[in-house]
């Protein structure tokens, strides 16, 4: 083969040469009867896969590469940063090195990888970067017969006019021949640009990387292929404005007067997010309202938005998503294909080691397969390390095609798993004696805080299990462990929440005690969203049923929690006869913890009311049963009201003193709103001493807590308050002062026997 190479002309130019010698006058072959067709003036050879090869009369052999590129995606939107970046990972003026440069643009399946390779290659043709020409290539990778290195290579070679008679027979010969003939060309013409669309492992593109540096390569794959030493770009799904761009174009290219997608503007944007802003199946979603012009968007929404499997409506026929997905999930092992699977039915947006772990059933979590899951953009890393999440439409396709009982049995592991930890972590929020030596997961209340703030979401997904029987008892007591914690951080609706779906769950089974403590916790996470009139609905219920089932302890809370409601909304007697009546129930019971809430509560509607005095007793009473029960956060909430009510006695230095006393323990526990909310007072305190400076810099100190806090427009009245703090003209209207929600609104509910004791109400 070496000496037939050096005997004859080979590539392009010998097969021009070829080519030319068979259509000579006498060679038999008639100049419009063979294999040749005239241009004026210019013979056309046969069509070679990736490139049409092109004799000029008075010129040498014009290999048209830019015939292989595929037609310029249309409708192509978005990725303004992607597109520079592999822009200047091609271009010819950048660092050059001994080998060829490469990029890797790498993706889930459907997120447009080849749209960009092949746009950028259209931009990089026009800047004049490769005057040597593209070469295309379809690697097939994730078919079920992927193209070898040895057949994309004969395809190559081809493509840049080397006939198949001087082709030779093994993979590193014809990988040799491919550099040479590329080397020849980078002299002659200039660098190449080779597309190497689809591939699925780094052996199937190694060979196909040119030696010259003047050539660049750029793959595509859903694997991101660190192997090859390439410069990577994985792609993400759209932003928001760039899908709605992409359907609205996309409609508009079937029809310029189609303005479905412009018309309503926040419908568009549920469809792309039911799309997952996933490229394959916006452009999906835009051919299936091409082909129905009568039909809404609304439409198609609510049939996406109410279908089991969302994927059986994302095809169009000749697209689908499920397909796509199907073709890497067939190459998965098997145990990776389990962890996907069981990943798809994980609660929460994402997912931490220690609930994957959970989820197979193992000691520690899968990290072998997670990473190659995650190599393949079928999972993606989370917000920070240890946390993994799952593509909207990767977790519909995943949840179709694990089994009932492989589901059932992942879930029940990771709801005993939360179920374990949440008793944990709320015993460590619980006042605790210096008697106490429990041991746990937990070292200190801020670890625990900490468990709680990363798991949340997860958490409030489990919870709502209990409206699956197999699974209801678990999330009931899981909803029960998270009421502590819901009302700390004051996350009201996230309370609301899993209640309703305990309250459903007790219902169904008839346990009315269960229930009973549901709503009384969703009663005061509705008057903590100034919901009062649900409130009071949710507290009544939950008072017949702990009547029903003679619960003194349940009735006690109930009727002070009524008390909260009836001091909000003006009823002072009422409220006072309700927190004088859960007094003598709680005494009767026993419960010294719960007796000081009901003092505190009662203070407050007290102080509001005008009768300073007894709010300062009973106040008194209730930090003393606090330091008796050891509960440090809600004696910081007692001094906290002490101060406001000292100060409305005008003893000042007093209510300062209670103030940096409620303070220390606010601070100590990260009780920012809390210390907020005493920052504020603090403000009062020092205005009504005259002391404007102190009072605004307090003032603009509480609006910094309020927003540490998340509470945006409790900090937006708090620094509306220190500008207008000080002498003011006449008539300028007083700032109202962030609503008072320092009321014990009641613990979470009865326990079960063997869970921790309860919080005061």
């Amino acid at each position: 083969m070496a000496e037939l190479l050096a005997a004859e002309p080979s590539g392009v130019a010998g097969a021009v040469a070829r080519a030319m010698e068979r259509s000579a006058p006498g060679s038999g072959a008639s100049w419009y009867g063979g294999d040749h067709a005239d241009f004026r003036g210019g013979v056309f050879l046969r069509e070679v896969i990736g490139v049409q090869v092109v004799v000029q009369e008075g010129g040498a052999a014009v290999p048209e590469a830019m015939a292989g590129l595929p037609p310029r995606p249309g409708g192509f939107t978005g990725r303004e940063r992607e597109t520079e970046d592999l822009l200047r990972a091609l271009d010819p003026e950048g660092a050059r090195s001994a080998a060829a440069p490469v990029a890797s643009v790498s993706g889930l399946g459907g997120i447009g990888k080849t749209a960009l390779a092949v746009e950028t290659a259209y931009l990089s043709r026009e800047r004049g970067w490769f005057p040597g020409g593209v070469l295309f290539i379809d690697l097939h990778g994730y078919d079920r017969e992927p193209v070898t290195a040895d057949r994309s290579l004969r395809t190559l070679l081809h493509a840049l006019g080397t006939p198949p008679e001087h082709v030779p027979t093994t993979t590193d010969e014809r990988a040799a021949l491919y550099r040479s003939t590329l080397a020849v060309r980078s002299r002659e013409r200039g660098g190449v640009l080779v597309l190497a669309d689809n591939a699925s492992s780094t052996d199937q593109v190694r060979p196909l990387v040119p030696g010259d540096s003047r050539h660049r390569t750029l793959v595509t794959s859903r694997d991101r292929l660190p192997q090859l030493g390439a410069r990577l770009l994985p792609l993400d799904e759209l932003g928001t404005r760039e899908a709605y761009e992409l359907l609205d174009r996309a409609l508009r290219i079937a029809d310029p007067h189609d303005g479905r997608v412009g018309d309503d503007t926040g419908t568009s944007d549920r469809l792309a997010g039911l799309c997952g802003r996933l490229p394959l199946a916006l452009q999906i979603a835009a051919a299936l309202l091409a082909a129905d012009p009568g039909k809404p968007v609304s439409e198609l929404v609510a049939e996406l938005a109410e279908a089991h499997d969302r994927l059986d409506h994302l095809d169009d026929g000749e697209r689908s998503v499920r397909a796509a997905f199907e073709l890497s999930y067939r190459r998965l092992s098997p145990e990776q294909a389990r962890l996907l699977r069981l990943l798809a039915l994980a609660p929460g947006p994402e997912v931490s080691d220690e609930v994957v772990a959970a989820l197979v059933g193992a000691g520690r979590p899968p990290v072998r397969d997670q990473h190659a899951l995650a190599r393949a953009h079928l999972v993606e890393r989370g917000h920070t390390r240890g946390w993994w999440r799952l593509h909207d439409l990767v977790r519909v396709f995943g949840a179709g095609v694990v089994a009932r009982a492989e589901g059932d049995a992942a879930r029940a592991r990771v709801l005993r798993h939360y179920l374990e930890r949440a008793r944990a972590a709320d015993a460590r929020l619980k006042p605790r004696t210096e008697d106490d030596t429990e041991t746990g997961p937990f070292r200190s209340r801020e670890e625990a805080l900490a468990w709680f703030d990363a798991e949340r979401a997860g958490l409030v997904v489990a919870a709502q299990w209990a409206t699956d029987r197999p699974l209801a008892f678990d999330a009931a007591q899981l909803a029960s462990a998270l009421g502590e914690y819901f009302e700390w951080r004051r996350f009201f609706d996230d309370t609301v929440t899993v209640c309703r779906a305990a309250c459903a769950a007790a219902h169904r089974e008839g346990d009315k005690a269960v229930e009973a403590a549901a709503w009384n916790r969703m009663g005061n996470a509705l008057r903590g969203g100034s919901r009062l009139r649900e409130a009071w609905e949710a507290h009544q219920r939950a008072g017949d049923l702990y009547h029903a089932v003679g619960h003194d302890n349940g009735k006690a809370m109930v009727v002070s929690n009524l008390g909260n409601i009836l001091g909000d909304v003006g009823q002072v007697d009422g409220a006072v006869e309700a927190f004088h009546t859960a007094l003598g129930l709680f005494r009767r019971t026993g419960d010294r913890h719960s007796e000081a809430g009901v003092w505190n509560n009662l203070a407050i509607t007290l102080r509001k009311s005008g009768r300073v005095d007894e709010a300062l007793d009973a106040l008194r009473a209730a930090l003393d049963l606090y330091r008796e029960t050891g509960d440090r956060p809600r004696e910081g909430r007692a001094w906290h009201n002490y101060a406001v009510a000292l100060n409305a006695r005008g003893r000042t230095p007093e209510a300062v003193t209670a103030c940096l006393d409620s303070l220390d323990i606010c601070e100590e526990f990260e009780d920012w709103h809390g210390a907020a909310r005493t920052l504020y007072a603090l403000g009062l305190v020092h205005e009504t001493a005259g002391d404007a400076e102190r009072a605004r810099a307090r003032m603009t100190q509480a609006a910094d807590a309020y927003e540490r806090a998340g509470s945006p427009e409790e900090a937006e009245q708090a620094r509306r308050a220190a500008r207008l703090t000080g002498p003011v003209p006449t008539g300028t209207p007083t700032p109202a002062a962030p609503p008072d929600r320092t009321a014990d609104s009641g613990p979470p509910g009865p326990r079960p026997p063997g869970a921790p004791g309860n919080g005061g109400p």
